[in-house]
């Protein structure tokens, strides 16, 4: 199956109202801001988008309200369905295909801690069940299970509507054995986004991004400098951007994230519990990173 979303991929952060509920409005707005920037397709409901917080209903909504705005301009959406639980996974996968989404995003399974071949099982099972590209999501940071790369090629071999992998391990042997083995048309997008460089060197394709909520064309141009052979220009805006990288992670992602986004004009809300507001240490680190950074998000969009 052939499926080429972009090379910049952005995982949406969830707006939520000031009560706390599903803003769908924000989510349009956000959306289209974000593909008014430079970034090619969404991923909605991943763990930047707070996910683990969100009903199915709710998830199912919010996808139907990004398809709305995405196929209006020709991006793709990237449904996050899936967790550790393979029943259910499938259900809302199933769900998601009939409003209309482009791709499954394939997690890991947290929690249960599955093996290599509860791995390959549950995602073979996940994409059988829907005619849709999906692209496995491999994080081993926010699950105890890293999936090694003969799971990941294995399954890249085996189930044709496999078609990619977003790997956020920072292993980059292991990146590199996948990329290698890989058949053709199978893609590689850095889950880091200090990591773009060096997966696009290893031959990975592109990245899905949290920075690029307000660097968005930053990232693409240091990705076409690649591409383009100009390494030089491409390191330098690697360089110019980790200071902001590195803060929206100074705590739990996406807190940082939402608090960047709020002080750049785009109020988001803030985030569910078990995440909290921002403290001060971390929005201090934030402060002095923004200082000076071009952000790209458009303050006022149309839905």
């Amino acid at each position: 199956m052939t499926f080429n979303p972009g090379r910049l991929l952005t995982a949406m952060a969830t707006p939520f109202s000031a009560n706390g509920s599903l803003d769908l409005d924000g989510a349009k707005r956000l959306a289209s801001a974000l593909l008014d920037s430079g970034t090619e397709g969404l991923v909605i409901c991943g763990t930047t988008g707070e996910s683990p917080t969100l009903s199915n209903q709710e998830k199912l909504a919010l996808l139907e309200a990004t398809c709305e705005v995405a196929h209006r301009r020709n991006a793709a959406i990237i449904a996050g369905t899936t967790t550790y639980n393979t029943a259910e996974s499938i259900e809302l996968s199933r769900e998601a295909a009939h409003l209309g989404v482009d791709g499954i995003l394939g997690t890991v399974p947290y929690y249960n801690n599955p093996p290599q071949e509860g791995l390959f099982q549950h995602f073979s099972a996940i994409a059988r069940a829907v005619d849709l590209p999906m692209i496995l999501y491999n994080i081993p940071s926010r699950s105890p299970r890293n999936m090694e790369a003969a799971t990941t090629l294995r399954l890249a071999r085996e189930v044709s509507n496999i078609v990619g992998v977003k790997e956020a391990s920072a292993n980059f042997k292991q990146i590199g054995e996948i990329i290698h083995g890989a058949p053709d048309g199978f893609r590689v997008w850095s889950g880091n986004d200090a990591d773009i460089l060096t997966i696009m060197s290893l031959g990975g394709y592109g990245v899905v991004s949290v920075a690029a909520h307000l660097v968005g064309r930053q990232i693409a141009a240091l990705m076409n400098a690649f591409v383009a052979g100009d390494n030089a220009r491409a390191a330098e805006i690697h360089h110019s951007l980790m200071p902001f990288v590195d803060a929206l992670f100074v705590t739990s992602s996406p807190i940082p994230l939402k608090y960047a986004l709020g002080k750049a004009g785009m109020n988001v809300g803030s985030c569910r519990l078990p995440l909290v507001a921002i403290d001060a240490k971390s929005q201090s680190i934030m402060d002095a990173a923004l200082a000076g950074l071009r952000v790209d998000l458009p303050v006022a969009v149309p839905v």
